[in-house]
């Protein structure tokens, strides 16, 4: 193979290799961001399972900005999710365009096989000629 094609192939790896690092992180922070939803969510039950009747007002505000909050990880889990979708597709592409340098690598080097092949045959064949007319 040559340097080129191996160049070519080292610089692809490298790259889905560092896209692959992109997506865990991305994975990393969107799994952050649903277990902080859970906590809010679990963290408004408990506030309404410890509600008494005197402390209402104070429940309403509480479970108004705990819905405030909720929103607003809800749209970074959508941020992160949109990204996390980017991410794949950008690893597929770049693990589709890994295998077709290295096809072409492969397909290379079964062609130089070949004409070395049709080479030593044709060393063969005039080798074989020479002793039948010597």
């Amino acid at each position: 193979m040559s340097n080129w094609a191996q160049s070519l192939i080292k610089l692809s790896g490298f790259e889905v290799e560092t896209l692959q690092k992109r997506l865990a992180e991305i994975g990393d922070r969107k799994r952050a961001h649903e277990m902080q939803y859970a906590m809010l969510v679990a963290q408004g039950e408990a506030e309404i399972a410890q509600c008494h009747p005197s402390t209402a007002g104070d429940l309403h505000r509480f479970l108004e900005a705990l819905k405030v909050r909720k929103g607003h990880v809800l749209a970074q889990i959508e941020i992160v999710t949109a990204e996390e979708a980017g991410a794949r597709d950008a690893l597929a592409q770049a693990f589709e365009e890994q295998k077709k340098y290295e096809h072409i690598a492969e397909q290379m080097r079964l062609g130089a096989l070949k004409k070395q092949a049709k080479f030593e045959a044709a060393q063969m064949d005039e080798l074989g000629l020479r002793k039948a007319a010597g």
